[in-house]
This record gives structure tokens, sequence and C-alpha cells, in this order.
């Protein structure tokens, strides 16, 4: 885990290869992902709060693994409200980005019942040990920060009802 990063920009295609690291397609013809779904179901969504990466501008962005593309929720830089519900950590407010793993239970829910909870769980942690090799891979830090208001971070991030915040993970190059 590293917290500490530099006043450095990111590229977008260490963006791009992060996020389909997390939760990319592998197989087009069956919708298969990077990272393993109970049921292949795919309850996690990934946001991205874009602070510094050269050619992308300042938001929130939600990662649409089918098409390989981000869709801009909000406009502007959240990082400080991000790390201010995160306990004031600063790894959250430096890091060039951050990438919000939110769990959809109701999908995981409608096979599994109670158990559901478990398995988004356990999804959530195979997305951000994915997230933690690719950083690594491409000389970036990262840590999985699970301290956070979770009503405060669903507001600020604008989630639908369905949608809750699992865990933070600023990405940055290291000093």
């Amino acid at each position: 885990s590293i917290r500490n990063y530099s006043d450095d920009s990111l590229s977008i295609s260490d963006v791009s290869q992060i996020l389909w690291a997390a939760q990319g397609i592998t197989k087009k013809n069956r919708g298969l992902r990077t990272a393993p779904s109970a049921g292949a179901l795919y309850p996690i969504e990934l946001y991205i709060a874009v602070g510094k990466v050269k050619g992308l501008s300042q938001g929130l962005y939600k990662y649409n693994p089918q098409q390989h593309t981000i869709i801009k929720v909000l406009e502007g830089d959240i990082r400080k409200e991000l790390s201010n519900v995160a306990l004031k950590q600063n790894c959250i407010r430096r890091g060039a980005v951050n990438i919000i793993i939110v769990g959809v239970y109701k999908r995981t829910a409608l096979k599994y019942g109670k158990r559901a909870e478990q398995y988004v769980l356990m999804e959530c942690g195979a997305v951000s040990q994915n997230i933690y090799l690719q950083s690594y891979a491409l000389n970036l830090g990262t840590v999985l920060v699970g301290a956070f208001n979770d009503d405060s971070l669903k507001s600020i991030l604008k989630l639908p009802e369905d949608e809750y915040p699992l865990g933070i993970m600023p990405i940055g190059k290291g000093r």
C-alpha cells in the first residue's frame, strides 16, 4: 500500500488499463470480466474521480465495461470532498485519481438471497486486488481505503439508491 503521491498527472492509457484490469470484459461473446463474480452477476460498479489525468477533464466518471468507456457524471475536482468524508485522509486528496468501488447487492441477491452481501464483498476484494496489481505493474501506487462515512460519500457521488460505496482507491505516482 502506497499513500504518498507526487503531483504528477497520470496518462489516459494508465487509467484505461487500470479500469480494464478491475472490471474489463475478457470474453466479449460471454461477457466475462477480469474479476470473478458469483453467478457472473457482476454487482460491482466503478466510479473514477479524476483530478490529474493528461487529456481528461476533472470530474466524476462511471466506467462502462461493455464499451470500455467512461461516462461523465459530475464536473469538477471532488478529491477534497472525498478526503473530507474519509476522515480527511491526505492520500485521497493527493491521488491523481480515486477509483470508488460500489456494490449493487440486489443483483446478487436475486440468485443468492442472504449470501449476496458476502459474495459482493468478496468480489470487491478481487476487484481491488486487480487494481493493486495493475497499478504496481504501471509503477503507480494505491491503497484500499475503507474508512469513510457511507451516507456522505453516497451523497457526494449522487449514487442511485441501490448502489453502496465499498472502498476508495487513490492512485498516483509514488514519491
